[in-house]
C-alpha cells in the first residue's frame, strides 16, 4: 500500500498591531516555540506546523480556508495577546477542520520582581483567550478547549487525544466502504441510512455482488499464494494439518487466495473498510476469516453480516490509534458468566476478531463453522490481552446517529477454552454487567461493537464533538436511572438542535 503523507495540524496565533512591530516579533518567537514543543511531543501523532501571526480578518479568513484545502487535519488556535475576536468571525465561520483552543502562555512562572507594562501588554492570553472563547460560543463553533502550559504532560496528552480524534474524523470524511452483499436477513440494527451517513460523516457506502469479489479471488496467481503461506508460517503458529504436507494445507492456500483477492479488490477501488455476510458467499468456498483478521490488523475497517456502521467505526478507531500500543477489533458480546458479584462478558464472533488485541502469538486453525454452507474456514485463535479498554457502538436512531461507549476491563479467561475455536475476549464491564447491559439496551445500542485498548473516552468525546454526533458513556459512575434520564435529555436537545 502506498505511503501516506504525515498528517498536519496548523498552529494559529492571534494578535494585533496595537503594540507595535517589536511586540509582534516577540509574539512570533514565543508562539513558534510553543508550536515547536507541541510538534516534538510524543503524545501528538501529527506534525504541528506553525503559521505566521494573524492580525487581520483577511489573513484569518485565508488561513482558515487554506487549512481544509491544503489537507490539515485540524487547527490549534492561541490568542497570545488580546486579539479582538470580531476579526475571527469570518474565519471561524469558514473553518471546515476541527478546532482546538489552547489557553496557554509563553512562561510558566511569573517574574514577579520584573513585571512591567511591556510584559503585561505582551502576555495577555489570560483575557485574550476569553475574548476568543466568547466568539466561538456565540457562533456555535464545535471545539475543544485545553488550558495549561505545553510543558505539562496533562496538556500534551489532551492535545494528543484531540489530534487522534481529528485523524479519525479525517479518515471517516474520506472513507470508501465496499459492502459485499447485503446485511443478514431480518436483522434490524445493521440497517441504516447510508445517505445520511454520507451527509453527516462523509463515508461512502456501496454494495458489490459477492461474485465481483470471487472473480478477483479466482484471478490470484500461485506466486502470491506461496508468498502469503510462507508469511503465515513465519508469523503465526500453524496447526499441523495446515502446514505443507498436512491434509488441510489446501484450505490454507485457499484462505491465502481469499486474502490476496480481497486485498487487491480493496486497494484497486480505494476502499479502507468492507463488510461480508455468511448468508451471501456466492462462489467463495470459505467464509473469509483469516483474510478479514489480517486486513483489520493492517488498519481496514470491517463489519460482519453486512454491518457497515461498525465497519466505519473500526476503520475510524484504527486511524485514531496509529502509533499506540493497544489494539482495536470488531467485536460482539456473545455470552455471559452470571456468577453474582463476578459477572463477565465473553466476546467473540464467528471468525473475525483482529489479532492486534491478542495476548500472545495467535494460532492458525481450521474448524467447521456450522452455518454458511461452505467449506471449513481458516481462522486465527487467541485470547485478548488484559487491560482497560472501551467498547463502542453506532446506532441509527432515525433522526440521528448515536454513539454508545462502555468502559471495560479485559481479563485473562478465568479458565481455558479448549473447545472454542475462535478468537475471544473476556471482560468485566463498568459499572458491572447488570448496570452496563441495562444501560446499553436502554440506549438501543447495537450488538456489534468495536473493542479498543488504544482509544479512550476522551478521544471518543472529541470525535463526537467534531462530527456533532450524540455520545453517551457507560462507566463506573453510571446508574440505569440517571442514564435513562440522560437519554431523554439528549433526545430533547438533539431534536431541538436539528430544527423543524
Amino acid at each position: 500500500m502506498s505511503s501516506q503523507p504525515t498528517p498536519e495540524v496548523w498552529f494559529l496565533t492571534g494578535s494585533q498591531g496595537l503594540y507595535g512591530p517589536e511586540t509582534l516579533l516577540q509574539v512570533a518567537d514565543q508562539s513558534r516555540e510553543i508550536a515547536r514543543r507541541l510538534d516534538e511531543s510524543p503524545d501528538i501523532p501529527a506534525r504541528v506546523v506553525w503559521k505566521p501571526v494573524l492580525t487581520s480578518s483577511a489573513d484569518i479568513l485565508a488561513v482558515c480556508r487554506d487549512a481544509a484545502v491544503q489537507g490539515a487535519v485540524g487547527v490549534i488556535a492561541w490568542m497570545h495577546t488580546f486579539s479582538p475576536a470580531k476579526m475571527w468571525i469570518s474565519g471561524l465561520d469558514a473553518l471546515r477542520t476541527p478546532l482546538l483552543h489552547l489557553h496557554t502562555q509563553a512562561n510558566v512562572l511569573l517574574p514577579w520582581d520584573e513585571i512591567d507594562m511591556d510584559f503585561m501588554n505582551l502576555n495577555q492570553a489570560a483575557h485574550g483567550d476569553r475574548e476568543f472563547g466568547f466568539v466561538q460560543t456565540r457562533l456555535g463553533v464545535a471545539r475543544k478547549t485545553v488550558a495549561g502550559h505545553v510543558s505539562d504532560p496533562r496538556v500534551t496528552a489532551r492535545v494528543g487525544a484531540w489530534t487522534r480524534a481529528a485523524l479519525g474524523w479525517s479518515a471517516m470524511r474520506s472513507l470508501k466502504l465496499a459492502r459485499f452483499g447485503d446485511n443478514m436477513r431480518d436483522v434490524a440494527v445493521t440497517e441504516g441510512d447510508k445517505v445520511e451517513a454520507e451527509l453527516r460523516f462523509g463515508v461512502s457506502v456501496n454494495t458489490y455482488g459477492v461474485n465481483d469479489l470471487v472473480a478477483a479471488v479466482d484471478a490470484v496467481a500461485d506466486a502470491q499464494i506461496d508468498a502469503l503461506v510462507k508469511e503465515y508460517d513465519d508469523s503465526y503458529r500453524l496447526a499441523a494439518q495446515l502446514r505443507v504436507g498436512g491434509d488441510r494445507h489446501d484450505s490454507l492456500r485457499y484462505a491465502a487466495r481469499i486474502e490476496a483477492g480481497l486485498r487487491g479488490f480493496l486497494e484497486n477501488g480505494g476502499f479502507r473498510a468492507f463488510t461480508t455476510n455468511f448468508e451471501d458467499l456466492g462462489g467463495l468456498r470459505q467464509l473469509p476469516g483469516l483474510a478479514v483478521q489480517r486486513l483489520m490488523a493492517d488498519g481496514y475497517g470491517f463489519g460482519g453480516e453486512g454491518d457497515w456502521k461498525t465497519s466505519v467505526l473500526v476503520r475510524t478507531l484504527k486511524a485514531m490509534s496509529v502509533g499506540t500500543s493497544g489494539g482495536t477489533s470488531f467485536m460482539e458480546d456473545y455470552t455471559y458468566d452470571l456468577t453474582p458479584g463476578n459477572e463477565l462478558v465473553l466476546g467473540a464472533h464467528m471468525l473475525e476478531v483482529c489479532p492486534t488485541i491478542a495476548a500472545d502469538t495467535p494460532t492458525v486453525e481450521i474448524h467447521p463453522l456450522g452455518i454458511g454452507g461452505r467449506e471449513d474456514p481458516v481462522r486465527m485463535v487467541f485470547d485478548a490481552a488484559a487491560g482497560p479498554a472501551v467498547v463502542l457502538g453506532l446506532a441509527d436512531m432515525g433522526e440521528r446517529f448515536r454513539l454508545v461507549a462502555n468502559e471495560i476491563d479485559v481479563i485473562a479467561p478465568p479458565q481455558p477454552l479448549p473447545k472454542l475455536p475462535v478468537a475471544r475476549a473476556v471482560w468485566r464491564p463498568r459499572p458491572d454487567l447488570p448496570g452496563s447491559a441495562e444501560a446499553w439496551i436502554t440506549a438501543g445500542a447495537p450488538h456489534h461493537t468495536v473493542l479498543s485498548q488504544a482509544v479512550g473516552v476522551e478521544e471518543l468525546h472529541d470525535l463526537a464533538e467534531m462530527s456533532r454526533t450524540e455520545l453517551v458513556v457507560i462507566d463506573a459512575d453510571t446508574t440505569p436511572r440517571r442514564f435513562a434520564d440522560e437519554l431523554r435529555w439528549n433526545q430533547a436537545y438533539y431534536r431541538l438542535a436539528r430544527g423543524f
